[in-house]
């Protein structure tokens, strides 16, 4: 059986983009590690060939925070497929922008919290 969830061939990059994470995934992973939305978050969760910004198992809600090298025309296509192959798996996708992370973050937290309500986590 292939397995698609945190693969051990990808643990080394994983463990790479932890320790090199953007300030806006280091302060949204500050404030998703505290446990108040309801279900347990991963940080950089790989999911077949694709790795997770934050995955929520229970809920299968994938939370992606996207810089500005997410909205060129290629990367938002790659980014919708990217999401299309992982809804296959069940899992949805929330985007938010390294902007709104540090600018609205409570805004941001609410948002997810509502994902995860609806999720029925």
């Amino acid at each position: 059986m292939t397995q698609h969830y945190n693969r051990r061939r990808d643990l080394g990059n994983c463990g790479r983009l932890r320790r090199h994470a953007p300030e806006a995934e280091r302060k949204l992973w500050q404030a998703l590690r505290a446990g108040g939305l309801g279900t347990k978050f991963r940080l950089q969760y790989s999911v077949d060939a694709f790795v997770l910004d934050f995955y929520a198992p229970q809920s299968k809600l994938a939370i992606e925070v996207d810089g500005d090298s997410h909205f060129t025309p290629e990367a938002m296509a790659y980014d919708a497929a990217r999401s299309r192959h992982l809804s296959s798996f069940g899992i949805q996708v929330l985007r938010v922008t390294n902007a709104e992370v540090c600018t609205n973050l409570d805004g941001v937290l609410s948002t997810i919290a509502e994902a995860v309500r609806r999720r029925g986590a």
